[in-house]
């Protein structure tokens, strides 16, 4: 009798152990959310995919994307098929989706607690810079650059600050990108890069940036009503030592000769 008993216990026991464990595949988060990949280059699809525990019929999932500094990049709203699942495609570059870092996609669905999220890593956007181009006074240099915005008007190195000043005339929020090579400013520790220093109207500011082995690509935004962009490198037109060498020498040549001239000219003929 009481093994009968305890056969019993135990299938009881079996019974309710199953009816409290989730079936097979069903998730137990109110929501999921996942990529395809964890990184992606400038033009690949993202694919985002995700399931929801129930269905709350005349809810859609709010989606965002969320930038590395804090900027949202993407604002979607999907709908839950019939299967729970959801899912969308994204192309990775843009013209928000431009910072290199990690971004996050964060999922809502209806309420607060129905939330998810996840990240991947995005290598950055290459700059296109268009065929404008602008001379960098004193120098035989011409560099590269779109704005939004505004007008560029001028760029002036200024030697004792190992800078660059860019004046622009700003009627609106706008955006500059300016490809400077690496023998006008550099930023350098040792033979590592360094980050640039960048103020607008004296104020420092964040910039995006890519780099080859011989430019360096920023990108900054400026205010409206902005004036002044400076970038401040650990060196800038190393070529100014060497033009302003040479021309101190003539100059002391053309001095000597001059000198040498009057001399002769003075000097009593016999």
């Amino acid at each position: 009798m009481k093994t009968h008993l305890s056969v019993f216990a135990l299938f009881a026991i079996m019974i309710v152990s199953i009816g409290m464990a989730p079936a097979f595949g069903q998730i137990v988060e109110p929501i999921v959310v996942t990529t395809d990949k964890t990184s992606y280059s400038e033009g690949e699809t993202i694919i985002v995919t995700g399931e929801v525990s129930e269905i709350l019929f005349g809810y859609a999932i709010s989606l965002l994307v969320i930038a590395p500094n804090g900027n949202v990049v993407v604002i979607d709203q999907l709908m839950v098929g019939s299967d729970k699942k959801y899912s969308t495609e994204l192309t990775a570059g843009g013209s928000l989706m431009k910072a290199s870092g990690e971004y996050t996609v964060q999922v809502l669905y209806a309420t607060e607690n129905r939330t998810a999220e996840t990240t991947f890593t995005f290598g950055g956007s290459t700059p296109t810079v268009s065929d404008n181009l602008i001379a960098v006074e004193g120098t035989d240099f011409m560099v590269g650059y779109e704005i939004t915005g505004g007008k560029l008007i001028s760029i002036t190195p200024d030697l004792d600050a190992n800078s660059l000043i860019i004046k622009i005339d700003a009627f609106d929020d706008g955006q500059l990108t300016i490809t400077l090579p690496r023998e006008l400013i550099d930023a350098k520790i040792g033979d590592e890069d360094d980050d640039y220093f960048v103020l607008v109207d004296g104020e420092e500011v964040d910039f995006d940036e890519t780099t080859t082995s011989t430019d360096r690509t920023l990108v900054i935004s400026f205010p409206a009503g902005a004036e002044e962009i400076e970038i401040i490198g650990t060196h800038v037109v190393p070529e100014f030592g060497a033009i302003a060498a040479l021309i101190l020498a003539v100059a002391i040549i053309s001095i000597i000769a001059v000198s040498a001239k009057s001399k002769l000219s003075i000097m009593p003929r016999y």
